[in-house]
């Protein structure tokens, strides 16, 4: 990844490095391209959707560095009371006093991206009251201790979650809240474009890649029994067989596989040749 930069009023803001060989469809390219367009006229709202490990924050830190945009982040996980986000009170020499935090500089840093992540895993549902303002036409808010809190311009808001009753601690998103997004969706990549990726971040072979994402298929799409398999771990799983480690065993350490549920996958791959080689990438490229 190319070196950061600082850049924006915030300290500790930067502009990120790129990534190579990240891939979207060519109409996200372009949508990201009209948000950043939009984003000169008022301060914009984005929420990614899509499976676990099918890149939505890199997406978010391509679009800061393609871009030249400061980056913050912000994990909302740990959000457990309303403000949190703002700042808080400390005990410092025997007084309290009020610390504030990276958000209020991110939001008055002229064209920031704030990503904010896995906004539907907050500790209390209430945490996020201060956006609704923050996000709304208003673009402000009100707070005792740091007065009223501006969004400068050509902001851009990235909210990612995953939703899914397999992600443990996570909730609905409020409706009036979502209300606020554009809302993009993300999949996994198509078969000859993650083999693509997997060739060119891992060094692995042609046959080895092939095997990966075939048996990634294979998992993803079994009807008794899909499992989740994200490009991230595919990714891990060739850096394991780039290492010297059989795929039949990368697949079983990286995913807790069950051998016997593997050795089903592997018999049937042998059964139906050529699954997966046809190209139906089109449309990607890379960002």
């Amino acid at each position: 990844m190319k070196g950061e930069r600082k850049s924006g009023e915030g300290k500790g803001l930067r502009v990120p490095g790129t990534e190579e060989n990240f891939f979207l469809k060519s109409d996200v390219i372009a949508y990201l391209d009209l948000i950043d367009r939009l984003s000169g006229r008022h301060p914009v709202n984005i929420l990614v959707a899509g499976k676990q490990g099918c890149g939505k924050s890199t997406l978010v830190r391509q679009f800061a560095a393609r871009t030249g945009r400061p980056l913050a982040t912000f994990q909302v996980g740990i959000l457990s009371e309303p403000g949190q986000l703002f700042g808080e009170h400390r005990l410092k020499g025997g007084r309290t006093c009020f610390q504030e935090f990276l958000f209020p500089k991110a939001i008055r840093t002229p064209r920031c991206v704030i990503h904010l992540e896995e906004i539907n895993r907050p500790e209390h549902p209430k945490a996020l009251n201060m956006l609704f303002s923050i996000l709304s036409e208003d673009r402000s808010a009100w707070t005792d201790e740091l007065g009223r809190l501006e969004v400068a311009d050509n902001v851009v808001f990235f909210a990612t979650l995953n939703e899914g009753d397999e992600f443990i601690g996570t909730e609905m998103l409020d409706a009036a809240l979502r209300d606020r997004f554009y809302v993009m969706m993300l999949d996994y990549l198509p078969p000859d474009i993650e083999r693509e990726v997997l060739l060119k971040k891992t060094g692995i072979g042609e046959a080895e890649a092939l095997t990966i994402v075939n048996i990634a298929e294979k998992l993803r799409h079994n009807h008794h029994d899909p499992v989740l398999v994200s490009t991230r771990h595919t990714l891990m799983i060739a850096e394991l067989v780039n290492l010297g480690s059989t795929v039949r065993d990368a697949f079983v350490n990286s995913l807790q596989l069950g051998a016997d549920t593997l050795e089903t996958i592997l018999l049937s791959l042998h059964l139906e040749l050529g699954l997966c080689e046809k190209s139906n990438g089109a449309g990607y490229r890379a960002y």
